[in-house]
């Protein structure tokens, strides 16, 4: 991973951007949006975890998105599902506005990050 650009896009050496499927973080970098609240919390949580480090990609049936990103899921090599922790972890919420393999999985990993209020869900009412 080359760099990462917010909570759920990264840039992958010899691939470019790459937009992580079924999650989504809290803007940081639309110049039409301010800051969210969290989402630099979820940038940071994102590049402890995979700035630097190699990681292997799979696909969905959709390969890219309108912003001509590939989309996929980021694993790393010791098998951390890197957008499952996102979610998991309370640092994005489960991106359910398009089907993917793992949406069921992700809901319930946002259920439990509520639950637990950990991430963005620890001031929650």
């Amino acid at each position: 991973v080359a760099r990462v650009i917010d909570g759920d896009t990264v840039v992958i050496n010899g691939i470019g951007a790459v937009r992580l499927i079924g999650v989504d973080t809290p803007e940081t970098v639309d110049p039409r949006r301010p800051v969210q609240a969290f989402g630099k919390d979820a940038s940071a949580f994102l590049t402890a975890l995979v700035a630097g480090r190699s990681v292997r990609l799979e696909y969905d049936t959709v390969r890219q998105d309108r912003y001509r990103r590939t989309l996929a899921y980021l694993y790393l090599t010791d098998g951390t599902f890197v957008n499952a922790e996102i979610v998991r972890q309370g640092y994005g919420y489960a991106y359910t506005r398009f089907p993917f393999r793992f949406l069921e999985l992700f809901r319930a990993y946002e259920r439990e990050a509520r639950e637990a209020r950990r991430g963005l869900w620890a001031n929650a009412p």
